[in-house]
Order: C-alpha cells, then structure tokens, then sequence
C-alpha cells in the first residue's frame, strides 16, 4: 500500500520507494518522501551530468539502484553502487554523474536547495 509522500506519522505512513521511482517524471527531479527529525528523505533519477553546486550543510546519497558518480572540486570523483552511501561534506563543490539511469535517496533538510547555496 502506498499513501502519498508526506509526514512520517508516528511509523503509519507507508511509502513505496519503487512506486515513487516509477513516477518520477524525469532526470534530477527530486521527490520528497517523508519528514523526520527535521530531515527530508528525496528520491531522484539521475542519468547524464547535474550542475555543479554546494551545499552549507552536508549532503548523504544512498544508492538505490544502478550507479552513478560523484564528482568533487579538487577531490576524486566517489562511485557508488546499489546500496552504497555518501556523504558530501558541507561546503565541497559537487555534481552527480551517472552514464546510464540510477536512483539514490538524498537525506537534507528542507530548505536545502537543489542546485545549492
């Protein structure tokens, strides 16, 4: 069962990962699934090159599926594969770069800005 993405209510909110993955409507455009602890859980394809950007906070990806990399001003670039988890710290200039579809959880807060600060 899946309800719409939204506030986790004291563990009775449901959500399916793989129903939200299968409608998203493109590439390296977000979803947000739940709240938490003053957090937000996102989803999103990623497949060819994100903007480079940073962030003031830092930023966790947790591959879903595929594989993608995780390229870093000044830094090696990070390849992560299903399962795998990242965190970009704060102020490190960044972009995702995936050569085919993959799919990763992002864990920030709310107010944090997809193409950064």
């Amino acid at each position: 069962m899946t309800r719409p993405a939204g506030t986790a209510d004291h563990g009775r909110m449901i959500v399916s990962i793989s129903e939200v993955i299968r409608s998203l409507p493109g590439p390296y455009q977000p979803r947000d699934l739940v709240t938490a602890n003053d957090t937000v859980i996102r989803v999103a394809r990623f497949h060819g090159e994100f903007a480079w950007h940073h962030h003031d906070e830092d930023e966790l990806f947790l591959c879903w599926d595929g594989s993608f990399r995780i390229e870093q001003a000044g830094r090696e670039p990070v390849t992560l594969h299903a399962g795998d988890l990242y965190v970009v710290p704060r102020g490190v200039e960044h972009r995702p770069v995936a050569d085919e579809p993959a799919h990763a959880l992002m864990v920030e807060r709310p107010e944090t800005l997809q193409y950064g600060n």
